[in-house]
């Protein structure tokens, strides 16, 4: 089995639907096809420097043109 490897824009785009938008992590993890650890991990990188997280935030949300799809395909969002 090969390791998956995940872009920044993902990972900020998942820890956005935690943080931002109140999914569960339990729950996000399940819509992302990844493990809770691996999102609770992304989170705590993520939001360690928030300055960062921040500037990553607003260029994900110009330039990743799925985060729109992303989020209205999970049914915790409907």
């Amino acid at each position: 089995m090969t390791r998956r490897k995940f872009s920044r824009e993902f990972k900020v785009e998942a820890v956005r639907l935690v943080t931002d938008r109140g999914v569960a992590v339990a729950q996000a993890a399940r819509d992302l096809d990844v493990a809770e650890s691996v999102l609770r991990r992304w989170i705590r990188e993520l939001t360690a420097t928030p300055s960062t997280l921040q500037l990553d935030l607003h260029a994900t949300a110009r330039q990743w043109p799925y985060s729109r799809n992303l989020h209205c395909a999970l049914p915790s969002c409907a």
